[in-house]
């Protein structure tokens, strides 16, 4: 008889292995089998609110003037000498990486930042007026202790917003914002100087009978701050300016912001004009 014919090792090793893999492919399908499928969501399921995002501060700082509310010291404890006019607030206003502090006795303004909930107000610069109410010479002194160097910043935004700054002695301001003029009227707006004259006159308006107007002419400077050009006669002015509030016998030169107003309804001024400054003032008797 001839000799078994030799199996070659690979081929061995092929046939060894198969039944090994045929035992497994049930197994391997009957787990898949067990396995069920995810259940499919739910109809019509409420789908999770966005997370809300924190507010831009950088963005959000000069849309608003930033009027003191409140102010406690470490322990809690009313900081009264930030109130010395209660019936104008200390307020903070924000624009091209500058802030202003106004109400005061003299203005203060300086450079600011902000970084990761942190407003650094640099050294604050003051003008020198001298105020006959010492009172007013101590919120100079107490503000701008408090509104310098790093401050941890908080910012609430929405209808009613807040602004929160405290020091690193623990002292915390909290200020409500109010929406500045160009956030008001959408935009940027005019400056352009009035002079108001002492007195009002008489003017035609139907739905207010005996109405008192304003006198009022536009004013040109150059360059330098000199006059030029002819302002011409005193007109009456229809509109008010809002922050003036004018005083029998005295002439006043204003600086003023105009603003074009979207849309005004029918028979409403079409501007709005916004007190900056009074530049310069005068008796005048009659």
């Amino acid at each position: 008889m001839g000799h078994p014919r030799e199996v070659p090792p690979l081929k061995r090793l092929l046939l060894l292995a198969l039944p090994l893999l045929l035992a497994a492919c049930p197994a391997r399908q009957a787990a898949t089998d067990a396995a069920p499928p995810p259940p499919p969501p739910p109809p019509n399921a409420p789908m999770a609110p966005p997370a809300p995002q924190a507010p831009d501060l950088a963005a959000e700082l000069p849309r608003f003037h930033w009027r003191l509310q409140d102010a406690t010291d470490a322990s809690g404890k009313r900081i009264d000498a930030l109130f010395a006019r209660a019936e104008l607030p200390l307020q903070l206003d924000f624009r091209d990486g500058r802030i202003a502090v106004a109400n005061t006795c003299n203005r203060m303004m300086g450079r600011y930042a902000t970084s990761a909930g942190t407003l650094t107000v640099e050294r604050l610069a003051s003008t020198m007026m001298a105020c006959v109410d010492p009172r007013l010479m101590a919120l100079d002194r107490e503000a701008g202790a408090r509104l310098q160097g790093p401050l941890a910043m908080g910012l609430v935004a929405g209808d009613a917003p807040r602004l929160t700054l405290r020091n690193a002695a623990g002292d915390q301001l909290t200020f409500a914002g109010t929406p500045t003029p160009e956030t008001r009227y959408g935009g940027p707006g005019e400056r352009i100087f009035l002079e108001v004259a002492a007195q009002t006159a008489p003017c035609s308006h139907p739905p207010i009978p005996d109405m008192q107007c304003l006198q009022v002419r536009e004013l040109q400077y150059d360059d330098k701050g000199l006059k030029v050009g002819d302002p011409g006669p005193f007109g009456n002015f229809y509109a008010t300016i809002e922050g003036y509030t004018h005083e029998p016998g005295v002439r006043n030169v204003l600086r003023v912001d105009r603003y074009a107003i979207k849309d005004p309804p029918a028979d409403a001024p079409s501007q709005a004009f916004v007190l900056d400054m009074v530049v310069e003032s005068a008796i005048e008797r009659r």
